[in-house]
């Protein structure tokens, strides 16, 4: 019997954060109990035992979670990942430093610099790197739209998620300092460690210390995004584009 009751106190150990972790991530995902369920074929009243400290899930079950709300099993049931995301919290305001290489001309102009969709995993890397970010193309730009005063980056973009821009273009877009400032709904470029490059419209939810990421191409699904994962935020003003629609036959 002691054996017994020593065996459940490990599990309980084991699985004390899980409760609150559920209820955390899936209010993250601003899910209700019910809506979870249906995407990960849970049954509602389980995750509200979980939740609850009623039940314990199994195995299989743990997976599911694990796989939907892409944590690993240690950290879902071992981790307090409430209080991990807040030591996590991102300088969303920009007031630390923010090491952003740049290219200037003879006259000490500065130039716009083009990530084309071949150096975007490379960029991952070298988004702070001088000597990177001085090996890739860049160029000047004489529109009145653009100010001396701010920097600037072009990036491509692949894939149709925000169409009717198409893959292949160039964003050009103002680098971001103070993420706070971000207009919701607006197209930008966002670097990540876990997405790379991705240029979508942003919804802030900085409460929860993330972005919500969307597409224009209504097939494409929103996905959020953690503060702590973003390396840059750059705001887009425009696009080139050498994709010239066709002439539609006319009767």
């Amino acid at each position: 019997m002691l054996e017994f009751l020593q065996f459940q106190t490990s599990i309980y150990i084991v699985m004390q954060h899980l409760a609150e972790n559920l209820k955390y991530l899936r209010l993250r995902k601003r899910l209700s109990q019910s809506k979870l369920s249906f995407k990960i074929g849970v049954g509602a009243s389980s995750i509200s035992a979980y939740e609850k400290k009623r039940s314990t899930p199994k195995l299989e079950t743990l997976l599911k979670f694990t796989k939907f709300f892409n944590r690993s099993l240690d950290e879902l049931v071992q981790d307090d990942i409430v209080a991990l995301d807040r030591e996590k919290l991102q300088d969303t305001k920009g007031e630390k430093l923010r090491i952003l290489p740049i290219v200037v001309d003879e006259q000490n102009e500065e130039r716009i610099t083009l990530v084309p969709v071949k150096a975007a995993a490379g960029y991952l890397n070298g988004y702070s790197d001088t000597e990177f970010i001085s090996e890739l193309p860049n160029f000047r730009m004489p529109f009145a739209e653009l100010s001396e005063n701010k920097s600037y980056r072009a990036f491509q973009i692949e894939g149709e998620s925000m169409l009717p821009i198409p893959a292949g273009a160039y964003i050009i877009c103002e680098y971001v300092q103070d993420w706070e400032q971000i207009r919701n709904g607006s197209c930008n470029v966002v670097v990540s460690s876990e997405d790379g490059v991705v240029y979508k419209r942003i919804q802030k939810d900085i409460k929860n210390n993330q972005f919500i990421l969307h597409s224009d191409n209504t097939e494409y699904a929103s996905f959020e995004i953690g503060l702590n994962q973003v390396l840059e935020i750059w705001k887009a003003l425009g696009y080139v584009c050498f994709d010239l629609p066709e002439v539609q036959p006319t009767n």
